[in-house]
């Protein structure tokens, strides 16, 4: 009889790649499974990713440092343990990283067998290691991002869950009419804060002058018609999520008091001088390529960061059209139940027609052409008549063989700069402004021919 053993994955977050070299070999000759990251920023990232059972960090690292990592994972991993290592000069800062809830901590230069020593008494501890769930085993209502069929979607799919388990901040890529806000509302409702409220915030239709009161609100008087006080949609969302749809689109000054709120947890409501304490999760959208917006200056680098702990890419429907027939099939049950009428089917001219169309719109264009089929079909059956689809122009991207989602998606970023420096991963990494370790990183998880 075969049994399978589960050989525990350690993360080793450390900016010294000797350090990171040696840890790598003296883990792997142990039995255990190491993943590697050179910064705080690049091991959430995997976090969210991959099934980890006990994280080994340095404590001074650029970016958020040991310290911002362990916060993040006390808040959204808890049952992973994190050993924190800490030069000798430093130990009152591991001292308070213990204090805050790190399971140990060791100085450098620190002895190989004595660090696996105590990673496995932790590991003994752990009640609950990391699993992986999944597509098939999900439990979460998909509201309308319905498929999984094709890889790429029952990827997202996967990660999605995995993510939504916790309340770390994301940022969610995707072109228009991918499904971003479903996303977050999967992402909440599947949170520990689900039963809080899911607050939306149109950042691309709010005007900029009004933004800053429906965000933060404001009090009597403080300006022309403030004729009360007014709680902003920050506050409204205490306790729950705040999703901040086209996050692109907010000015400079919104970007500075964003961020603040984002690293101290307080809002101050326009005219006030009260501090309010508010605790919920943030998820941003974006159809903009912020890389480049933080490159060209137009968007503040360290809220970027801020908002991108864990990033989410949903791909265009062109990309998974292994799924469009289950979305036809879930847009018709819906639409038919809506309009209290039986359940139509598809003729084959018809799905013909709709698997042979590119979708630039996405499942928001496909919803749209089923629904308006139902109101011109006549029989039990849509046909290829009744599709009004609109076929893009010939100089349009997609019939060049250029992605819509090239300037959206961080793949496509990652292999347009390999591309520009010949395949040199250094070169490509500081054309991006991350490290070769996450770029490796990146690579391999999103499955980039080298």
């Amino acid at each position: 009889m075969n049994t399978t053993i589960d050989i525990p994955t350690i993360l080793v977050v450390d900016d010294d790649e000797n350090i990171l070299q040696v840890l790598e070999a003296r883990l792997l000759s142990s039995g255990l499974t190491p993943l590697l990251a050179d910064r705080a920023e690049t091991a959430l990232e995997m976090l969210a990713c991959e099934p980890v059972d006990l994280i080994v960090s340095d404590v001074k690292m650029p970016g958020m440092g040991g310290h911002g990592l362990l916060k993040e994972v006390l808040e959204n991993w808890p049952h992973i343990p994190i050993i924190m290592l800490t030069a000798h000069g430093t130990i009152p800062g591991a001292v308070d990283a213990i204090q805050a809830g790190a399971a140990d901590y060791l100085t450098k230069p620190f002895d190989g067998k004595e660090l696996v020593r105590r990673i496995r008494a932790k590991l003994t501890k752990t009640s609950s290691p990391a699993t992986v769930v999944k597509p098939a085993e999900t439990q979460l209502d998909n509201k309308g991002l319905l498929g999984g069929k094709a890889p790429s979607m029952a990827r997202f799919l996967e990660l999605l869950e995995r993510v939504a388990r916790s309340t770390v901040t994301v940022l969610l890529f995707g072109e228009s009419g991918t499904g971003k806000e479903n996303a977050a509302r999967i992402l909440h409702e599947a949170s520990p804060r689900a039963k809080g409220p899911f607050i939306v915030v149109d950042c691309g239709s709010t005007q900029p002058t009004l933004l800053e009161s429906e965000l933060f609100g404001h009090v009597k008087g403080s300006f022309t018609h403030a004729m009360k006080d007014k709680k902003g949609l920050i506050e409204e969302a205490d306790g729950g999520t705040l999703f901040l749809d086209e996050i692109g689109n907010i000015s400079p000054d919104m970007q500075t008091r964003l961020l603040r709120f984002l690293q101290e947890g307080t809002i101050r409501r326009v005219g006030d001088n009260v501090e309010r304490k508010v605790t919920c999760r943030v998820i941003a959208a974006t159809n903009a390529n912020l890389p480049q917006m933080v490159a060209n200056k137009d968007f503040r680098e360290d809220l970027y960061y801020r908002l991108k702990v864990v990033t989410l890419t949903i791909p265009p429907l062109r990309e998974r059209r292994e799924d469009i027939p289950i979305l036809v099939a879930g847009f018709i049950k819906e639409l038919c139940s809506t309009q209290n009428r039986p359940l139509l089917t598809v003729t084959n001219d018809a799905m013909d027609r709709i698997n042979s169309h590119l979708w630039p719109g996405n499942v928001r264009e496909l919803k749209n052409t089923i629904e308006a089929a139902l109101v011109f079909c006549d029989d039990h059956a849509i046909t290829s008549q009744d599709l009004q689809i609109e076929e893009p122009p010939v100089d349009s991207p997609i019939l060049q063989g250029s992605s819509l989602s090239l300037e959206d998606s961080e793949r496509e970023t990652i292999v347009r700069a390999l591309k520009a420096t010949g395949g040199v991963k250094k070169n490509a990494a500081d054309k991006l402004g991350i490290s070769r370790r996450a770029i490796h990183y990146k690579i391999k998880k999103y499955g980039i021919e080298e």
